[in-house]
């Protein structure tokens, strides 16, 4: 056998859905047994009792006992099409919801990833570990918005705003470059059954490269690499972050039936090249956004021109969106960090007192903390729903969208990127300009 047939049964092996759904198993996620059992017997009567659950009124046909033909495309909601040219398959092969609820020990899982857009929950399943459900949820929701609009801003209101800075930096590189690389690539979901689909919040996104995986890579990473020799801790710390952090954001991504365990090692991998090429030039793109005279104007125009050309790469899916809002976010608090600079609200150290110290925890310094924490999220979170009611109605407006119904108005392109990009846009620059003046205001800067 030549390497290259290997290299081919090699990945075959690690795209292979039933090793997704063998490590399910192995951590006490199990699909229940009555749907399990239907969809052995008859696929067919599994289809049907699949139907009014999604509100259809239409009957499929497909005939699979006899001929064990594949479904027609247009039999699985909610997923990518396939690749033009046969490159690709379609995304989530079958998102396999339960037909009956089970006993009592079958417990919803994946309800707190119910997906927005499309209203999609996840399967019901028998979980017989709570402790690791737990565990990987929290896993998960490490690259998720929740974690991000929390992290980002206390680093920079709280520890180290160059430090924030630079890992916003990294993230939006390193997320746009695996969101357009899988509309690019697009690989379908693992398909389900065999795997249980814990959460399905991007069940309509391609699956190749893990976007979570190379966000649980790039942060931790970054992380230690922006701070040792700035900060005074030993190495050793950071030795271990990384991989704990790493390894948990990657398996909870199989445990969810989200991706492959190819998705999450190619996801590392990316990642690992995109450090090794772009973070040489963090510290230059960072003294750009800061003190260039037009660097607002060229920020702005940069981040939008790469969001419609992500646009461009496929049909609609949540990706879009994510996209737009990763950029929109990064715009906003590069923006908001240069007018932040040249008022002189947030100072970085000098260089020559370097490495600095780490200061003891007191009442004071931890409550100050608090406070700004949450003051600093109130006013965030009440731009972000603002600029929510605005943007959407107007972008309708401007467009001729009807607007009755958010979600399928959410999905034309040109509500989607200008709400997510100004929201976000607005939500970062309120983040780095905004709440430090508010902080120096009342005194808590």
């Amino acid at each position: 056998m030549s390497l290259r047939q290997r290299l081919v049964q090699l990945v075959g092996s690690l795209q292979d859905p039933q090793k997704v759904a063998r490590f399910q198993r192995l951590c006490g996620v199990e699909a229940p047994v009555s749907r399990t059992n239907t969809a052995a017997a008859d696929p067919r009567e599994d289809e049907k009792a699949e139907a009014p659950l999604a509100g259809e009124s239409r009957r499929r046909e497909r005939q699979l006992g006899a001929s064990g033909g594949p479904p027609p495309p247009e039999s699985d909601r909610n997923q990518c099409p396939a690749k033009p040219g046969g490159g690709g398959a379609p995304n989530g092969v079958r998102n396999g919801r339960a037909t009956e609820l089970g006993p009592a020990s079958q417990r919803r899982a994946g309800v707190l990833r119910r997906n927005s857009l499309t209203g999609e929950e996840g399967q019901l399943a028998h979980v017989s570990n709570m402790p690791l459900y737990y565990l990987f949820c929290f896993g998960t929701e490490l690259g998720n918005e929740l974690f991000y609009i929390l992290f980002f801003p206390f680093w920079i209101w709280n520890l180290d705003a160059l430090v924030g800075r630079r890992l916003v930096v990294i993230w939006v590189l390193a997320m746009y470059l695996g969101q357009c690389t899988k509309d690019i690539i697009r690989w379908p979901r693992p398909a389900s059954p065999p795997v249980v689909k814990l959460e399905v919040f991007y069940n309509s996104e391609y699956s190749m490269p893990s976007t979570h995986a190379m966000s649980g890579t790039a942060i931790p990473i970054s992380m230690i690499l922006l701070t040792y020799g700035r900060w005074q801790y030993p190495l050793i710390y950071g030795l271990i972050l990384i991989p704990c952090w790493c390894s948990l954001v990657c398996l909870s991504r199989i445990y969810m039936g989200m991706h492959s365990i190819l998705d999450v090692i190619a996801g590392f991998v990316y990642t690992i090249l995109i450090l090794a090429i772009f973070y040489p030039f963090v510290d230059l793109i960072d003294n750009f956004n800061q003190t260039h005279k037009y660097a607002p104007l060229i920020i702005i125009g940069l981040h939008l021109a790469l969001g419609i050309f992500s646009f461009t790469l496929d049909t609609w899916s949540t990706s879009r969106g994510d996209t737009a809002e990763i950029l929109g976010s990064g715009a906003g608090i590069a923006c908001g960090s240069h007018f932040t600079y040249k008022m002189g609200l947030i100072l970085d150290p000098p260089l020559d007192i370097l490495p600095l110290p780490r200061h003891p925890i007191s009442v004071t310094l931890f409550g100050k903390a608090i406070l700004r924490i949450l003051v600093g999220m109130l006013f965030v979170l009440v731009v972000r729903d603002i600029m929510k009611r605005i943007t959407i109605p107007l972008a309708c407006k401007i467009f001729n969208i009807p607007c009755d119904d958010v979600r399928k108005a959410r999905q034309h392109m040109e509500v989607e990127l200008p709400y997510r990009y100004l929201t976000y846009g607005m939500v970062g620059f309120s983040i780095t300009f905004f709440v430090p003046y508010i902080f120096f205001f009342i005194g808590i800067s």
